[in-house]
């Protein structure tokens, strides 16, 4: 599916810091906590998530029945090429020797 990184085999040579308020600090803590996780790894897994699902969005192509349909069609009956990129194949041939 996607390529995430793996990070539970390799060293952990990079650093991130970020300034947050102490009240974020402080609510961040407490989920850790609440989930069982230090900070570091609540901050990493959420972080993981979250980036996992931004680049998904952003790389995985999602259509509608009726989109597909239309996409498929265009593909196995492509419209006729026209008149401009007739004369650019014609020009480049030309040019190519062809």
């Amino acid at each position: 599916m996607l390529n995430m990184p793996e990070t539970h085999d390799k060293p952990r040579n990079a650093r991130l810091e970020a300034r947050v308020s102490s009240d974020q600090k402080d609510f961040f803590q407490r989920a850790a906590t609440l989930t069982g996780r230090t900070l570091s790894e609540l901050i990493i897994d959420s972080t993981q998530e979250a980036a996992a699902k931004i680049v998904q969005e952003q790389e995985v192509i999602r259509l509608s029945r009726e989109e597909q349909v239309a996409f498929v069609s265009a593909l196995l009956t492509p419209a006729e090429p026209g008149a401009r990129l007739k004369k650019a194949v014609q020009s480049y041939r030309q040019k190519a020797g062809l």
